[in-house]
């Protein structure tokens, strides 16, 4: 037979790597970091193989064996000393991930970014001050308006500490507003947010829960995290956090959600993130310690869909072993 075009001639080895559409680099990758101000010393997380928990005194050590890889930036999420009712702990100067963030911007030059949340902070675990009754009530949850001023004090407490870029990922409406009036009005008017602006009510969160501390102590999150059946409501919740002023938009999690990350990639003109999260990470380990997969291969052509969907970074739990490979 007769072929005229035939795609496998450009599938050989020398010609290959020309022709390759997408490609994946560690500066694409953001690495998590968990801090734990009750640990005196590194804690390996169970469910997350690889990972740790680290006492503040030892962050500057951790964050330099992510960057040593050629990641640059990293994710700051904090474990504090104690918690309350409304999440006090978060915006404390002296709070966990302040302190943290302080010593990694005058030792280090990575890119700090922080998680702007009160789960791990609420003796509750949801992500903003309860509405009254909410613990015997399924039907209530969150106070979305009077949660936002907390998130302005810890915005502006992440600022003050020399974070370089705040992500709050409530998903209260009105947070990114809110937060962009209180950084502008502290002086902080040149410092980015990159909002959760799609975050997905997933049951792919459950590795990280353990890690942070931040599981619900009742109900769950679905009055206030997206239904994963939604599409389309991703996109109304992105071009309002576009309004208020995000200037990066996540997509979270990242693998079950290809397609919005993809829709909004096309519908949107600001850089698109998307957080590959712990279960995904967690999955992918136990089927290859099982021998099912060969974890290296998996893992980097997890993170190349991702990024062929359209996302420009990747917030990923691979990002230390997959930059050394790459």
């Amino acid at each position: 037979m007769d072929f005229h075009d035939r795609p496998r001639r450009l599938r050989t080895d020398g010609v290959r790597p020309l022709v390759s559409e997408t490609e994946l680099s560690p500066t694409d990758l953001v690495a998590p970091v968990f801090v734990d101000a009750t640990a005196d010393e590194r804690v390996a997380i169970e469910s997350m193989p690889g990972h740790e928990r680290v006492p503040p005194e030892a962050c500057v050590d951790r964050v330099r064996e992510i960057t040593d890889t050629g990641v640059e930036a990293v994710i700051v999420f904090g474990i504090p000393e104690s918690k309350d009712e409304t999440g006090t702990r978060a915006w404390a100067d002296d709070g966990v991930v302040q302190r943290a963030v302080r010593r990694i911007a005058a030792e280090t030059d990575a890119y700090a970014i922080t998680d702007a949340c009160l789960c791990e902070y609420t003796s509750h675990g949801h992500c903003g001050i309860l509405e009254a009754g909410a613990e015997s009530d399924p039907r209530l949850t969150v106070d979305n308006d009077a949660t936002l001023e907390r998130l302005e004090r810890v915005a502006v407490s992440h600022a003050e500490a020399g974070a370089d870029m705040i992500a709050p990922s409530g998903m209260m409406d009105g947070m990114v507003g809110a937060i962009r009036d209180a950084l502008d009005g502290a002086g902080y008017e040149n410092l980015p947010i990159m909002s959760y602006a799609a975050k997905y009510e997933s049951a792919f969160y459950g590795p990280f829960r353990d890690a942070a501390d931040g599981a619900p102590a009742f109900g769950d999150r679905r009055h206030y995290q997206m239904d994963p059946a939604n599409a389309r409501e991703a996109r109304r919740e992105v071009a309002l956090d576009v309004e208020e002023g995000a200037d990066v938009l996540m997509i979270k999690p990242a693998l079950p959600y290809l397609d919005v990350v993809a829709d909004v990639r096309r519908s949107f003109e600001r850089p698109v993130a998307a957080y590959n999260v712990s279960g995904e990470y967690a999955m992918l380990h136990a089927a290859a310690d099982r021998g099912w997969l060969s974890l290296e291969a998996v893992a980097r052509e997890s993170l190349l869909s991702i990024k062929r969907a359209g996302a420009d970074l990747i917030i990923t739990y691979f990002a230390e072993d997959v930059a050394d490979a790459l």
